[in-house]
């Protein structure tokens, strides 16, 4: 999954630009998993607001 890094200047985009995994599991960390968390609190939310509102 990792190859050996050689840059002149080690960057974070340099890191990603390694392979497709390292894309995959980056994107996968920053993006779809606070989406499940978002999901469910906005579900509890919107549960709370109904049974308010009866």
């Amino acid at each position: 999954m990792f190859s050996e890094f050689t840059d002149i200047v080690p960057s974070f985009f340099g890191w990603l630009n390694q392979g497709p995994m390292t894309l995959t599991l980056f994107l996968h960390t920053a993006i779809v998993l606070p989406m499940f968390f978002i999901y469910k609190q906005e579900k509890k939310r919107l549960e709370e607001e109904s049974k308010k509102g009866k």
